[in-house]
């Protein structure tokens, strides 16, 4: 087998340089240098209130993405384009879920009553997530306490951070305590992600190279299947449908999922509804992957292979497959296993309370920790995955194969860290008025939808979504003719 494993240095100099966080991306998946004379990135930092460089993340991610997709159309056609990216644009789209609208009227909040921070018995600070109502029942019944803010804190009074956390864990559910970088580095699963490149490719099977014909989009007529939920992983089907890609949505009846961002990511995909306990669901799905080109999926280690799926199995089904796997924590250490969103992450590895640490909280163990101004994991995340996963499509052309594609939150998080601090404090969090030169109006399967157009502008194939988000299982199961 051959691993490609990026380099996991921090970018060097005295602030965040987006170019150079960029160009290192470039090289750690082996694309032309030469590319990079394409690429036209404006704006500073700081653009969202952070001591983070959200906004350096935002822009390379993004830029990273969309001179992907232009390099295959560069090897589909021959001919390159120049690609530009706004650094406030870049943020801007880092936080789309915050300003969604339809017929004008916002739809219904993201975050449940229970979800938050919380001081346990410890004084130590736990987050609870509980937006899936599986996790809210789950949680509740462990606690034994009433549904409501009140009953939780009571019941959190009895118990220690990192005991919670542990039991949460152990019963399917996601909480995590909040710990320093100090903590974190010295946690068996901060050694673990600390040793994991932000990304890697491996080879995971023969297959024949398979070129592309010229097309008027980079990524027309390349299938992609998105497993996915939330954030991290829609944004990576979301933006390879802006470059050209046919996603198809792979859901089911009986899985959760939180309606605006369903809209949001939805937008430029289909969306296909099976059930994969079933056999006639996973005989669609393999007929479906027999025709795909790439598979994107997030389910925990594990429990996508029990139901036929995992890489190798996905390889020997459709030889030539870019399999892309995102988890929460790693596939390394004792955690690679635990479902985790991006506000868990980011409050177990110590980035929420460094933030605490720069907005002026206090050097004692009661300091409340400080979430960043937009969920960069989850896009971050998304978009990395998208570019990583065209990396591998370079290779499948050039020299054949499967490959396949693994990130997490928790290694994109280690990036974000690394790329280094700027004074943010005093900047102000964009509200809805602030960000009217970035939204755009269309019809959709919900209303009229107004949301985030994408950040990246390129001169011959301008990104867009060719289809509206609509209702989750609007399509049938089969790829367009």
């Amino acid at each position: 087998m051959s691993v490609i494993q990026p380099a996991t240095e921090p970018v060097t100099g005295h602030a965040p340089d987006a170019r150079a966080a960029l160009a290192q991306l470039w090289r750690d998946a082996e694309f032309d240098a030469a590319a990079l004379d394409y690429v036209d990135l404006t704006g500073t930092e700081p653009v969202l209130p952070s001591s983070f460089a959200v906004g350096t993340a935002a822009q390379a991610t993004i830029a990273a993405a969309a001179l992907a997709a232009a390099e295959i159309w560069r090897m589909r056609t021959g001919r390159r384009q120049r690609v530009a990216v706004d650094m406030r644009r870049a943020a801007i789209e880092f936080r789309s879920e915050h300003y969604l609208s339809l017929d004008g009227r916002a739809p219904e909040k993201i975050w449940d009553d229970i979800s938050g921070l919380y001081r346990c018995g410890d004084g130590r600070w736990i987050r609870l997530h509980s937006v899936l109502p599986h996790h809210r029942a789950g949680l509740i019944e462990l606690l034994g306490c009433s549904q409501d803010k009140a009953g939780v804190q009571r019941a959190l009074d009895e118990w220690q951070a990192e005991a919670l956390e542990t039991a949460a864990a152990e019963a399917g559910l996601v909480a995590t305590a909040s710990r320093s970088f100090a903590e974190w580095d010295q946690h068996p699963q901060g050694r673990a992600v600390a040793q994991l490149p932000l990304f890697s490719i491996e080879k995971i099977g023969e297959a024949p190279p398979r070129e592309l014909t010229a097309a008027a989009r980079p990524l027309a007529a390349l299938r992609v299947l998105d497993l996915t939920r939330i954030i991290a992983g829609p944004v990576c089907g979301r933006t390879l449908a802006v470059h050209g890609a046919d996603v198809m949505l792979i859901t089911a009846k009986h899985l959760p999922s939180v309606p605006s961002l369903v809209i949001d990511t939805g937008r430029g995909k289909l969306s296909a509804a099976l059930d994969l306990r079933e056999s006639g669901g996973r005989d669609t799905l393999t007929a479906l992957l027999r025709d795909a080109d790439i598979f994107v999926q997030g389910y925990r280690p594990g429990a996508i292979a029990a139901r036929g799926f995992s890489p190798q199995q996905a390889a020997r089904i459709r030889p030539g497959i870019i399999y892309v796997s995102l988890c929460a924590y790693g596939h390394e250490g004792p955690w690679a296993e635990r479902r985790g969103f991006d506000s868990l992450v980011q409050n177990a590895n110590g980035l929420n309370d460094a933030e605490a640490l720069a907005f002026g909280a206090g050097e004692d163990d009661l300091r409340k920790p400080r979430p960043l101004p937009a969920q960069a994991l989850d896009h971050g995340a998304g978009y990395l995955l998208a570019f990583a996963a065209l990396a591998a499509l370079k290779r499948r052309i050039e020299e054949g194969g499967s490959w396949h594609v693994r990130l997490s939150l928790a290694q994109t998080g280690q990036w974000l860290r690394r790329l280094g601090r700027i004074d943010g404090m005093g900047c102000h969090d964009p509200g809805l008025a602030d960000v009217a030169d970035c939204l755009v109006e269309t019809d959709s399967g919900f209303g009229r939808l107004s949301a985030v157009r994408h950040a990246a502008d390129m001169s011959e194939t301008p990104p867009y979504w060719a289809r509206p988000s609509v209702p989750l299982g609007t399509d049938p199961p089969a790829w367009p003719r």
